[in-house]
């Protein structure tokens, strides 16, 4: 019998932290499935992503090592999914631990360790400074500079 391995996640801005995720989940089993988290499900919980859902969900369905790829609309959907696609590791990153201990009546839950220095979320705030209001915000600080600097000519 196949031992099927679960794991969810946004998946934005994907980088080699994600890759390193989904081939250790990989080496646990013999079929990875993966939820890639909705926009709307996203916006429920006050996150934003920068790569549109279908393209998320594209992207994480053709990494060699995923087998199936679902989306994920809420948080109550894991139990469900455990149960349909006979789920026997439930695994997420270490940042995770034990948030979803509660499934352990159902599967094995393993929470396994990220990749040192890399996140969406440091991905993120390097590119703010392309943000439209950084730029005008740095362009105001560069007049006030200009005006101080034209006062000492």
């Amino acid at each position: 019998m196949n031992k099927v391995v679960l794991t969810y996640g946004t998946f934005d801005l994907f980088h080699i932290g994600h890759l390193n995720l989904l081939q250790r989940l990989k080496d646990l089993g013999d079929y990875l499935l993966v939820g890639v988290s909705t926009d709307e499900f996203n916006a429920s919980k006050g996150k934003q992503t920068v790569v549109r859902f279908e393209d998320r969900l594209r992207i994480v369905q053709n990494i060699k090592c995923v087998d199936l790829a679902i989306p994920e609309t809420h948080w109550e959907q894991k139990r469900g999914d455990i149960e349909k696609h006979d789920v026997s590791i439930f695994g997420m990153g270490n940042d995770w631990s034990g948030k979803f201990d509660a499934l352990r009546d159902c599967c094995e839950v393993v929470y396994l360790p990220r990749t040192d220095d890399v996140s969406s979320t440091s991905m993120k705030k390097l590119l703010s400074v392309l943000d439209k209001t950084h730029i005008d915000e740095l362009k105001q600080a560069l007049g006030i500079l200009s005006t101080i600097i034209d006062r000492f000519d």
